[in-house]
């Protein structure tokens, strides 16, 4: 089986080769002058790294090598070394324990945003752990997410509620209520994401809040947000506005191998603070893995140590 590590550096290879085919037009047979930096600092807010992060980046490398010769790997190296520390805060796992059963992670996100195949894969990871789980059909609006949630149970081996003509709300109160009292260590819900209809869309997942602490006050014990990163700086909207709606406790981001914009996790953290749990680059489930600020950074820049 291919390594995790292959999977990324393949994963982030649109976005690593913007980046390094950038840095080496840029610095060819070039001293590190003022021109340079800020042709480099445009380059890195065109990935997506976000104005600040950029600008830092820049800084750090001026202060270290101004008017010096440096090579594309010098630069290279140089952005993977700073960007790691930045990231470092928010690669954490997610790991399904809390002080009371089961634990409830809601799942956010807008259609398409790889939401429902990111609960089917994490099910799967989970069962395989040897926890007992059940999912939840609460995108009531979306047939289509229904029967791609119906895949999941039955590839994961784990019972899925439905109940396309209720409420999303009192499908979750009625499906939390059976994971109680059949002991179920997790309990793992999808949700519409109609972004387009942003007022409707707030009130039900506020609700939903709701009838899951009216069983459990400290539930959701995990809100996680599923990100597309081939939105780029969208994405950053996206997080916006669920966390008007409901606290978000961390982030997955899907689908960095089919975009150039996968620097936009580091604009996402250092706007938000958030941790990211995992990372996808890929179909399979294998292609669903805890995120890590070394790997990425390293990745992303176009460092290979495999």
């Amino acid at each position: 089986m291919t390594s995790w590590f292959t999977r990324l550096k393949d994963g982030l290879k649109k976005s690593s080769t913007r980046i390094t085919e950038g840095i080496t037009t840029l610095v060819t047979h070039r001293k590190l002058d003022d021109e340079t930096l800020e042709e480099l600092e445009e380059l890195l807010i065109t990935s997506d790294l976000g104005v600040s992060t950029a600008a830092d980046l820049i800084q750090k490398l001026k202060k270290k090598k101004y008017n010096q010769n440096i090579t594309t790997e010098e630069i290279r190296a140089a952005f993977a070394e700073e960007i790691e520390p930045l990231l470092a805060p928010y690669a954490l796992p997610l790991i399904p324990k809390g002080s009371s059963k089961p634990y409830v992670v809601l799942v956010l996100g807008v259609n398409g945003s790889g939401k429902t195949t990111t609960i089917g894969k994490l099910a799967k990871q989970w069962k395989d752990q040897g926890y007992q789980l059940s999912l939840v059909a609460g995108d009531t609006f979306r047939a289509a997410a229904t029967e791609q949630l119906e895949v999941w149970a039955k590839r994961a081996n784990v019972p899925l509620e439905t109940a396309p003509d209720k409420d999303a709300a009192g499908l979750v109160y009625d499906a939390f209520k059976r994971a109680k009292e059949r002991n179920d260590d997790i309990v793992m819900i999808d949700t519409a994401g109609r972004l387009h209809n942003k007022a409707v869309l707030m009130e039900e997942l506020k609700k939903i809040h709701r009838v899951i602490q009216k069983i459990d006050p400290a539930a959701p014990h995990a809100t996680l947000l599923v990100l597309d990163a081939t939105t780029g700086q969208n994405a950053l909207t996206q997080v916006k506005v669920f966390q008007e709606a409901v606290n978000v406790s961390g982030l997955i981001v899907t689908k960095l191998d089919g975009t150039a914009k996968g620097g936009v996790l580091v604009a996402i953290t250092q706007q938000f603070g958030l941790p990211v749990h995992a990372i996808g680059v890929g179909e399979s489930i294998e292609d669903l893995h805890a995120f890590s600020a070394k790997d990425f950074a390293e990745n992303l820049m176009g460092i290979s140590k495999e």
